[in-house]
């Protein structure tokens, strides 16, 4: 007999995910970026509008989920030795920010007869900014690891720190409480916390991450994950601290292990999901009847808000001395309220406190602008550089003596124009090799935790994870890669790799390994430029496609491959103590900076004239041959128009074939493809 169990929240859950995916999808097709799509979604399906979602509790509880995923990941794309180079930005210039900011709020009510408990509070909800929209931005845009990002990041980290006093503090300011000792213990009680998160980081969690990854099941090492990041989150909850900052912590602690990359690509999908429910569960907080009333009040007091959080956030990193660039383009970035900006309003709530100590009319318009300054976000960053260049241009510019050599270091060091070299099997051992010694740049994408601990060792750059997913290869820099060259027996996930790989960067080169002649045909189809079957052949041809990808001469390439066959593969066997053989002559910055490509027929080159496409004029990009149907046509003019099929060479920075790589993706592919 079947007993049917009601879920009273299920019809909730469906009408908010649903009108969530309708809104997303048509702001994806007007160009508004997600998070604006999901706010919209939370105001039409809260109580205040349409009321298809009633329980604001149970999605407050998965909109915690989300904060504490996305704080974990970005945890794990921060290490701690990138902190501790920003240091003075989290203590002197989050401390400044909040300070000033504070200030100056509370300084503006108090001249407007609000008493002085109002006021401060007031100035804490104000000085907050919003760490789940402004990390997730910069997430996706790939500007988490810039000079921006990093001091934006520092500026965030004192604020979720700051908010574990303020919360505390509120009882004192509504008169509840006469005591700051609870305050004291608390903080204590965090310090102790992150001394207890910095030992593991470096003792225990990389060695545990070893263990569960040798077993090579992935579900294991997902649930592991889960774990240290659920777990110090609830050990933070139990030590009254914010969830939100043991969720950081606990990213920390995973980012110290070599299967940091992996663990990030694990848990990016349910931080999806989570994430998306955080920012209809903000947009249901607002009452449009309030929006209607007092739509100019709520539009100056947004603009107010933004010039001085800007202010006080730009001077406070200038102050420390980095350039004006720098500085306006956090400033600019940091200039919304925050999500714990909320959960403080809704602890004054209960001490009786409001927004300006004007009730409910003061909370609305809290929420109103808050809402208003996080949809506003996105366009904030994408005007941040900007504004940063042109101050630079003004007498402010001379202004900053910090030089910025440090903090662009991680740009500078990312590989560009390298091969991609996926496995560490007989025939990825021989190639990284022979890459190492001639000095090819190139890094290794390897699922096997067994040969991690030998490649770091020999000083080969790796990145521990599945090459199907997005994050892995990103993090192998694809979008600036020359060459990706599969050299696992794979059937299953090869045609994944490639497509993804093509998608990511349509400039790309594919050169895929594979043990039957079979299979050449679907991996042909897949997008592989070039398919090598055959064991120990296979290493001499992938070699041999790669020296041709970077311009060395066809005689030269042909003598070192009859070296390996007449000496019966020798080199490639054992002992590299002959591998001068292998040095390039040919190797010079020109071979670096070309790419092939072919133009497929649902790209937005195909057929548009190289006038039409102005690689030379935006992306500074030459093309230098065209082949049309086995004909080879060089230096071709300006109104030569691409047909599909024809084979495009062009040269030009790795940074420049990223951003004209839209012009060469195969629209037909579905941008979900992008997320795996």
């Amino acid at each position: 007999m079947y007993l049917a169990v009601s879920l009273p929240f299920l019809n909730e859950i469906v009408a908010l995910f649903f009108v969530s995916v309708v809104i997303a999808y048509f702001s994806y097709r007007l160009k508004l970026v997600p998070i604006a799509g999901f706010l919209i979604a939370g105001v039409v399906i809260g109580p205040n509008a349409l009321g298809l979602v009633k329980d604001q509790t149970l999605v407050d509880m998965l909109a915690e989920i989300g904060i504490i995923l996305l704080l974990f990941t970005i945890g794990i794309e921060f290490s701690l030795d990138k902190l501790s180079k920003i240091k003075n930005a989290i203590v002197f210039g989050g401390g400044m920010q909040i300070l000033f900011t504070l200030s100056a709020i509370t300084g503006i009510f108090i001249l407007m007869d609000v008493s002085w408990q109002a006021a401060v509070y007031t100035g804490c909800l104000v000085a907050l900014s919003s760490t789940a929209i402004i990390l997730g931005l910069l997430s996706e845009q790939g500007k988490t690891d810039t000079p921006v990002g990093r001091l934006s990041l520092a500026i965030l980290i004192f604020q979720d720190l700051a908010i574990i006093a303020m919360v505390l503090f509120v009882p004192i300011l509504s008169g509840q409480s006469d005591s700051l000792i609870d305050v004291f213990i608390v903080l204590g009680k965090a310090i102790l916390l992150i001394a207890v998160v910095l030992l593991l980081a470096r003792k225990v969690v990389p060695w545990f991450l070893e263990k569960v990854a040798q077993t090579r099941r992935q579900e294991l090492f997902l649930l592991s994950v889960m774990a240290i990041c659920f777990g110090t989150a609830a050990l933070t909850n139990l030590a009254d601290v914010s969830l939100a900052l043991g969720a950081f912590l606990a990213g920390l602690v995973v980012s110290e292990s070599h299967y940091s990359d992996h663990a990030l690509s694990e848990i990016l999908p349910l931080k999806t999901i989570f994430n998306a429910v955080f920012f209809v569960s903000v947009g249901m907080l607002l009452d449009l009847s309030y929006v209607l009333e007092y739509p100019l009040l709520i539009l100056g007091i947004s603009a107010s808000i933004l010039f001085l959080k800007f202010f006080f956030t730009t001077g406070s990193l200038m102050i420390l001395g980095y350039p004006i660039r720098i500085s306006a383009a956090s400033g600019l970035i940091l200039s919304q309220i925050g999500e714990f900006s909320f959960v403080l309003e809704r602890s004054g709530r209960v001490a009786g406190l409001t927004p300006g100590g004007y009730g409910e009319v003061g909370s609305q318009l809290f929420i109103a602008v808050s809402v208003l300054l996080m949809l506003l976000s996105p366009g904030l960053l994408g005007i941040s550089d900007k504004l940063g260049e042109l101050l630079a241009r003004s007498p402010l510019g001379k202004i900053g003596r910090k030089a910025t050599k440090e903090s662009d270091e991680s740009e500078q060091t990312h590989l560009e124009d390298h091969v991609i070299l996926i496995g560490y099997g007989p025939a990825g051992r021989n190639l990284a090799r022979v890459f190492k010694d001639t000095g090819i740049p190139f890094v290794v994408i390897e699922m096997n935790p067994e040969p991690i601990k030998e490649m770091r060792d020999n000083n080969i750059p790796v990145v521990f994870g599945d090459a199907t997913r997005t994050p892995i290869l990103e993090h192998a820099n694809i979008r600036r890669a020359k060459l990706c060259v599969i050299a696992i027996n794979d059937p299953k996930s090869n045609p994944t790799i490639i497509k993804l790989a093509r998608y990511l960067n349509p400039t790309l080169q594919v050169i895929v390994r594979t043990r039957y002649l079979s299979e050449v045909g679907i991996l042909e189809e897949a997008g592989a430029d070039k398919v090598v079957p055959e064991e120990m052949e296979t290493t001499v041809q992938l070699f041999s496609t790669v020296l041709s990808a970077y311009r060395i001469s066809g005689e030269e390439i042909q003598r070192y491959v009859n070296e390996l066959r007449n000496e019966d593969y020798q080199i490639l066997r054992g002992s590299m103590s002959e591998a001068h053989l292998m040095v390039l002559k040919g190797l010079d910055e020109e071979g670096l900076h070309t790419r092939a490509c072919m133009v497929k027929s649902d790209s937005l080159a195909a057929g548009k004239s190289l006038a039409d496409l102005r690689l030379r004029n935006e992306f500074n990009i030459t093309v230098l041959t065209v082949n049309s149907e086995g004909k080879n046509i060089g230096n071709p003019s300006g109104d030569y128009v691409l047909k599909p099929g024809d084979r495009i060479v062009m040269m030009g920075d790795a940074s420049k074939f990223a951003e004209a790589g839209v012009l060469f993706r195969d629209s037909s592919n579905p941008d979900e493809l992008a997320a795996t």
